[in-house]
């Protein structure tokens, strides 16, 4: 479960959409975020707009703070996936070039690129928590609608 809570703190809402972020997912997988980004180019057309795209330049200086301080938050985590040569490379990012991030169907067309256990045991753990946040979602939305009818009967 802890591994579940590690991917969703990962997982961010930009232009309405959930998304991860390539170098999250490189991490993740414990490969380098440049090898993660050629494989996908090699297999571009299975990354239509709407599972995977880059951020703007705004988009990315809006969020950097709240990445860059929840990496240093999981340094000491117990379940630190990422290796040192990932990490490392992380702190070496130029940050001004904004990463490219990946929707939940992204995420699902990785696996069919990716073909490592560790991708494929990660991706099914990326999955499940893509469910367990739909599921918050939806029991915060029941929540607002049982108190609205319990507003209205006692208005």
């Amino acid at each position: 479960m802890q591994i579940i809570q590690l991917i969703q703190n990962r997982i961010y809402e930009i232009k309405g959409e959930r998304v991860m972020l390539d170098f999250d997912l490189a991490g993740l997988y414990e490969v380098p975020t440049k090898a993660l980004n050629q494989a996908v180019k090699r297999n571009i057309k299975r990354f239509p707009k709407d599972f995977m795209f880059r951020l703007t330049l705004a988009e990315w200086n809006r969020i950097q703070t709240q990445v860059f301080s929840d990496q240093n938050d999981h340094k000491e985590s117990p379940i630190n996936m990422r290796s040192h040569y990932v990490t490392a490379y992380q702190i070496k990012r130029n940050t001004t070039t904004p990463p490219y991030v990946f929707t939940e169907q992204g995420v699902a067309m990785l696996s069919g690129i990716l073909n490592s256990d560790m991708a494929i045991n990660m991706n099914i753990a990326i999955m499940r928590a893509f469910v367990e946040i739909r599921k918050i979602v939806l029991m915060q939305n029941d929540l607002k609608q049982q108190l609205n009818e319990i507003k209205e009967t006692l208005g």
